[in-house]
């Protein structure tokens, strides 16, 4: 099974990225992420057994998340695949540190994951899109801050309608 580690956020913060989407997607073209895909990938595992999804979802439910918050104020574009999305402009430590960490947990436990690759928080909200994206005519002023409280494991299954999400365990709340 095809796994990773996300952030998600709730389901109103969701419903506005998706507008922010559909904005985007009536100018650009492209296809949309539904809303029930948008999350914040941490470490992506790829294919695990099912001992090794055992394990994160024992581990995850003792690790702790502080709570944080996250200002998605950037919108960028990945030219292959025409991937647009969003991001903070200067990603806040604590969302950094939160990502080392559970890369250097991951690297103990001895799952492969990808812990080198550059760190680039975002949220994609189209596929296959061509055209370039211009900043000041799309994000809402301020841009959206979004808080954060949990990680969650999430099982990717590729289909012929696109990709389908399954949230399989999360992290507790913190204490603090």
């Amino acid at each position: 099974m095809r796994l990773f580690l996300a952030l998600t956020p709730p389901l109103a913060f969701r419903q506005r990225l998706g507008a922010l989407a559909d904005r985007l997607q009536a100018e650009l073209g492209g296809r949309r992420i539904p809303d029930t895909n948008l999350h914040l990938t941490l470490a992506f595992l790829g294919e695990q057994d099912s001992e090794t999804s055992e394990r994160l979802t024992a581990w995850l439910h003792n690790l702790e998340v502080f709570p944080s918050s996250l200002e998605l104020d950037h919108l960028g574009q990945f030219t292959r695949p025409g991937i647009v999305w969003i991001g903070p402009q200067h990603p806040p430590d604590t969302l950094l540190e939160l990502r080392a960490g559970l890369s250097r947990t991951l690297s103990s436990m001895g799952i492969a994951h990808q812990p080198h690759r550059h760190f680039m928080p975002h949220i994609s909200l189209l596929r296959k899109v061509h055209s370039p994206v211009l900043q000041a005519t799309h994000l809402p002023e301020g841009g959206l801050r979004w808080h954060y409280d949990q990680v969650h494991l999430v099982q990717s299954t590729l289909t012929s309608t696109g990709s389908h999400y399954l949230c399989l365990a999360s992290s507790t709340l913190s204490r603090r």
